[in-house]
């Protein structure tokens, strides 16, 4: 076999993994949901909720999302906010204590155990038949709840994830990117959704039936494990669109690189714990599902060397394979310049994508290589960035909250804004 011989076999078959992984699958979720699509059975649906906001560190955006969680369309007899601090060396605390006397309870770990430890606990202390999971950053519509709940009349359904809209209020490269990739990514949550059951949830609003609550780990990344935990126990997680939240993207590419290493870090962590979930004869379509989206997601920077080395090799032969390798290093080169322009304060639109794209798979990579090395992630640091002191907190309310219908919490969003910059 020669070496030409071989590198062809492998750029082929590398094409085409990199193809099912971004292209295959999200066609193949949209043929099963609309071929045979389960249904939610929503109905009217109220109950006792438990909102739990845990936060690190967060005196500067907790009080206007604590004002943004009470301005929610719902009783308040039926309605329950817990604030679980992981040991907040701040005022984050002493916020909480001034909004005691309006019903909300504080929950400090005594010592610092990461988000998903203090989510347990939180859940130990709380009173809700539903728990919806919050975080200190990003803002609610008021009808949240009432999006949310209907989906629970489905006594199929254990868990229920909202929309999540990254805004970028200072129009960033890297808000650009992470857009686009959101985007991509709630497509294939609906899709997944409608044909078997979410993998993951959006950190910022998803809700979960106590009783199907299962205590974490702490190492475990929550709103992905999530969705697994709801599947092992014959549940769903679910989709809701209407249910919606804000948050705002990073502007700097290496805040980006350091939270995606994190969340991908503490993913291979929930894949190998749950393994067993990735064989299709005991999760059906589900373990498809996770192959496709976690772990050939995962793979991709793989198949993209891969096909870069053979392109290479190949490419003095030929013009087509010649044209393939110039291409990619062209992309590449464009990447690393638009990272290099960034620190130089230059933006250029263009080379948003590329550059998002890099960056994710250079994340994947560097989250590998951490975990083989035996690094585990349970803590987490704030990385709140400042916006340009040019930049109106009404400009910036606006494009936060009125875009998609936002409208009902921008006062309240003004005042997060404000709090922020």
């Amino acid at each position: 076999m020669t070496l030409r011989f071989t590198a062809e076999i492998i750029f082929w078959l590398s094409a085409a993994a990199l193809f099912y992984t971004y292209a295959g699958y999200p066609l193949l979720l949209a043929l099963v949901s609309t071929i045979r699509p389960r249904r939610v059975r929503r109905s009217d649906f109220e109950a006792t909720v438990s909102v739990i906001i845990t936060a690190y560190n967060e005196e500067r955006d907790l009080a206007a999302k604590l004002e943004n969680t009470l301005a929610l369309d719902y009783p308040s007899e039926l309605l329950e906010i817990i604030v679980a601090s992981d040991c907040s060396s701040d005022r984050t605390d002493d916020i909480v204590k001034e909004f005691a006397p309006r019903g909300l309870r504080l929950y400090r770990q005594p010592q610092r155990l990461g988000k998903t430890a203090a989510q347990n606990m939180a859940v130990a202390e709380a009173r809700g038949d539903i728990i919806l999971f919050s975080d200190a950053t990003s803002l609610y519509q008021p009808d949240v709840l009432r999006a949310l709940l209907p989906s629970f009349a489905d006594p199929n359904v254990g868990c229920v994830a909202g929309r999540l809209i990254y805004v970028d209020p200072v129009d960033s490269r890297v808000g650009r990117g992470a857009r686009s990739y959101w985007s991509y990514e709630t497509f294939l949550k609906k899709h997944e959704s409608r044909a078997c059951s979410l993998i993951g949830a959006s950190g910022c609003l998803y809700a979960v039936r106590r009783t199907a609550y299962v205590p974490l780990y702490h190492e475990a990344c929550s709103d992905f494990i999530i969705a697994t935990k709801m599947v092992e126990q014959g549940l769903r997680a679910v989709y809701e669109p209407n249910a919606v939240c804000t948050e705002l993207t990073n502007r700097r590419s290496d805040n980006e690189l350091k939270m995606r290493v994190r969340v991908i870090a503490q993913t291979f962590t929930d894949l190998w714990h749950h393994r067993a979930m990735m064989n299709p004869f005991r999760s059906g379509f589900y373990a498809v599902q996770l192959l496709s989206h976690k772990v050939m997601r995962y793979a991709a920077p793989l198949f993209l060397v891969a096909i870069l080395v053979t392109t290479g090799v190949l490419a003095p032969n030929s013009r087509p394979y010649w044209g393939l390798f110039l291409s990619q290093v062209t992309a590449y080169l464009s990447a690393l310049g638009a990272w290099m322009l960034e620190r130089a304060g230059v933006h250029i639109r263009l080379l948003a994508l590329p550059q998002y794209f890099v960056l994710s798979n250079l994340a994947v990579l560097i989250a590998s290589y951490r975990f083989l090395r035996g690094e585990r992630y349970a803590h987490w640091e704030p990385n709140r960035e400042s916006a340009s002191a040019a930049t109106s907190s009404a400009t910036l309310a606006k494009r936060a909250l009125c875009s998609r219908g936002c409208v009902a919490s921008l006062p309240i969003a003004a005042q997060m804004i404000k709090a922020r910059w």
